[in-house]
C-alpha cells in the first residue's frame, strides 16, 4: 500500500490525459516495478481514492481499464488483483533481459537451445558491417521470467570480442554483462518491432499454438563510434510483452501559423 504514498502528486488535472488514464499508469508502473506482484491484491479502493485523491467514478475507471486490458482481475466483493499472466513492461533503454528481470522483481533463466562458433554469412557480414567469414559467436535461448517462457532470444556478434566462454553456463548468465566485462561498449541499440505469427519450432519452445500472434524485435546494438558489436532477434509472445516509450514534438514542427 505504501507503494502509493505521493501518487496524487503524479496526476495533473491540466493534463489533457484523462485522469482515470493517468491512474490507471500509476497502478501499472506499481505492477511493471514489482510492487505488486502477479496474482496479489491491490490497496483497496478507499486507500486508492485518498493516495491518489481522485472520485470513486474516475477510479472505477481506470481499474475497469485495466481490466480490459489484461492486467487486472476483479472479484465481487474482495476487491481487484494483478493478474497471474499480467504483460510484463519492458524499458525503452538499452538493458539487458537480466536487467529488466531484476527491476521487475523476477527471477530470469534462460534453456540453451545453440552456442556456437561458425562463419559469418554474407547478411550477418553486411549486418555487422564485417568481412563474410570472420568467425561469430552464436548464441539461442529460450528466455524464462519466474518459468514462464516469454521469448525465443537469438543472438551473434564477432568472436574477436570475447571468444572464450569456457565455464560460462548460459542458462543463467547475462550476455551482456559478459561482453561489459570483456570491454565491450554497448553503447545505444537500433531497433525494430514487428508483428509476425509463430510457426510450429517457435511455437513449441514458448508453449503457444502455431500461428499465434508474436512480436519480433530485431536490435542492432552499436558501440560510440557507431560501429555494430551485437544483432539480435528476440521474438516474444504478444500477450507477454509491452514495450514502453514517449514521443516528443520538435519546436519546428509547431512553429507553422
Amino acid at each position: 500500500m505504501s507503494g502509493f504514498e505521493g501518487a496524487a502528486t503524479m496526476l495533473d488535472a491540466d493534463s489533457p490525459e484523462p485522469l482515470w488514464r493517468q491512474a490507471a499508469e500509476v497502478i501499472r508502473n506499481q505492477i511493471a516495478s514489482g510492487k505488486l506482484a502477479a496474482g496479489g491484491r491491490i490497496p483497496a479502493e478507499r486507500d486508492l481514492l485518498e493516495q491518489l485523491s481522485i472520485s470513486r467514478v474516475t477510479l472505477r475507471r481506470a481499474l475497469q481499464s485495466l481490466v480490459e486490458d489484461g492486467v487486472l482481475t476483479s472479484s465481487h466483493g474482495r476487491g481487484w488483483y494483478v493478474s497471474a499472466d499480467a504483460p510484463r513492461e519492458f524499458p525503452n533503454t538499452l538493458e539487458s533481459f537480466s536487467e529488466t528481470a531484476a527491476r521487475l522483481g523476477l527471477i530470469p533463466s534462460s534453456d540453451l537451445l545453440r552456442a556456437e562458433i561458425r562463419p559469418a554469412t554474407l547478411d550477418e557480414a553486411e549486418i555487422l558491417s564485417i568481412a563474410p567469414g570472420i568467425a561469430l559467436f552464436h548464441l539461442d535461448r529460450i528466455r524464462r521470467l519466474d518459468g514462464v517462457p516469454v521469448a525465443v532470444d537469438t543472438s551473434y556478434f564477432p568472436a574477436t570480442l570475447r571468444s572464450d566462454f569456457s565455464g560460462v553456463d548460459f542458462r543463467d548468465s547475462s550476455l551482456f554483462q559478459l561482453l561489459l566485462e570483456a570491454g565491450v561498449d554497448l553503447s545505444r541499440g537500433e531497433t525494430t518491432i514487428e508483428a509476425r505469427a509463430a510457426d510450429a519450432e517457435l511455437a513449441g519452445h514458448l508453449g503457444i499454438e502455431p500461428g499465434k500472434p508474436i512480436l519480433a524485435m530485431q536490435q542492432l546494438i552499436v558501440d560510440a563510434a557507431g560501429k555494430p558489436v551485437l544483432s539480435s532477434t528476440v521474438r516474444y509472445v504478444g500477450d507477454r510483452y509491452r514495450l514502453r516509450t514517449s514521443f516528443s514534438r520538435s519546436r519546428k514542427a509547431g512553429s507553422r501559423s
